[in-house]
């Protein structure tokens, strides 16, 4: 591929949708990405923002917010603060192993499996929900730079280009836009 960057990236730990609107999202054996909507049969599913405060503000927003991801090396972390999570527990579609997503460029495009193709939209902005789950989950989730800069921590949001099933165990390739680079902001 000519002017791309591809490498091999980590692996899907865990699998999670939930057609209701609750804060944890239930494991699965597999979910099918379709593209250009999402998670068949999550409740975030739709080309148009599904997130209640989105839809608040203005339901025609494009979803940005498709597909979840959180990386399991995040729930290493809480648990040993303390905190008791683990994959789908605080809402991600997709929980990944070995990959900073949080270093990750906007326009990355995360090969999943044999087909599936997400592309990085940006950063989950923690909400309260966080510290209704568990007090000080929120707190845990954000931190600061060397310039004391905010850092959220909570995952990433990315669109769905190519459908396919994703399974645990499936390998990840990440495919860097191309340069300049542009950071993650909050989606």
């Amino acid at each position: 591929m000519e002017n791309k960057k591809e490498f091999a990236g980590g692996v899907v730990v865990a699998v999670s949708r939930n057609p209701e609107h609750t804060f944890s999202k239930p494991k699965r054996e597999s979910i099918h990405l379709m593209a250009g909507l999402g998670v068949e049969g999550d409740t975030h599913l739709g080309k148009t923002v599904q997130h209640r405060s989105r839809v608040a503000i203005d339901p025609t927003q494009p979803n940005l917010r498709q597909v979840h991801l959180i990386h399991s090396e995040l729930h290493t972390e809480l648990q040993s603060s303390g905190f008791q999570v683990s994959a789908g527990q605080m809402g991600e579609n997709i929980t990944t192993q070995g990959i900073d997503l949080l270093a990750l460029p906007t326009g990355t495009r995360l090969h999943l499996g044999e087909h599936a193709v997400v592309e990085v939209t940006g950063l989950r902005n923690p909400c309260l929900q966080l510290d209704r789950f568990q007090p000080g989950l929120m707190s845990a989730v954000l931190g600061r730079d060397e310039h004391g800069n905010l850092i959220r921590k909570a995952g990433i949001m990315g669109i769905v280009l190519i459908g396919g099933a994703v399974r645990p165990h499936d390998p990840i390739r990440i495919e860097l836009p191309p340069e300049p680079y542009q950071p993650l902001e909050r989606v």
